[in-house]
């Protein structure tokens, strides 16, 4: 037997009458939309500034990389404060490209091979470190607007019990049972909102980051390979 909740008067509208006349079920959809809300608000400025930060390095890199040093000087003072994507990228290969030559590796194509396997688990690795709590952000654009439609038909079920109780359709009796309903409702969709707005756009910066150092591994692959060609 559904808990029948107390009517506010009809001058009450304010979002905390709402919120305190509404059942227990109801007011725990909402305490849970506004925890998933701040939430989804805090991965969505932590990934910009990530992100942000990331791109500004990675350019940085790149224009040391190919300013024509020496790649031995560049791993020397990357190693050990490799502290994003591409340096990562950059410092995995050469650690692999020195460990083979220490080793005397006679087969130059396993070690082409060998360097290539680094830097694909390093991408792999790097795009899991960027897309991390992005899943979060898909769960509440796709799960927040029903949480809230549960919270609205829960708060739409008291209501029509309290209506029953008071014998009376009276729009003064009725309308603040459904504004309270509806309430759920409308924190679902805030919720939901920005979560897919924001998922879908830093996703495809996760794509732009990814692509860009697919594109370095594959220049600085021929780079290798061109050296193992001229010492072979």
């Amino acid at each position: 037997m559904l808990e029948v909740t107390t009517l506010s008067s009809p001058g009450e509208v304010s979002i905390l009458s709402l919120f305190l006349q509404a059942h227990i079920v109801v007011k725990l959809v909402v305490i849970g939309l506004i925890l998933a809300s701040i939430w989804t608000w805090a991965i969505i400025f932590e990934k910009i500034v990530t992100y942000r930060r990331t791109r500004s390095q990675m350019d940085q890199f790149e224009k040391v990389f190919w300013s024509g040093n020496s790649l031995d000087e560049l791993h020397r003072s990357l190693t050990g404060r490799a502290n994003h994507a591409m340096a990562a990228l950059f410092v995995a290969a050469m650690r692999e490209w020195k460990r083979s030559h220490e080793t005397g590796a006679l087969s130059m194509m396993g070690v082409q091979s060998r360097i290539d396997k680094v830097m694909d688990v390093t991408i792999a690795r790097e795009t899991a470190r960027l897309e991390s709590r992005l899943l979060f952000l898909a769960t509440v654009g796709a799960s927040a607007p029903f949480v809230g439609l549960f919270g609205t038909v829960w708060g739409i079920m008291t209501s029509f019990q309290a209506i029953a109780a008071s014998e009376s359709t009276n729009l003064a009796v009725v309308a603040p049972g459904i504004a309270e309903a509806l309430f759920a409702t409308a924190l679902g969709l805030l919720a939901a909102i920005p979560a897919v707005i924001a998922y879908n756009k830093l996703s495809s910066d996760v794509g732009k980051i990814v692509t860009r150092l697919e594109g370095f591994a594959d220049e600085f692959s021929a780079i290798l390979s061109r050296q193992l060609d001229e010492r072979n």
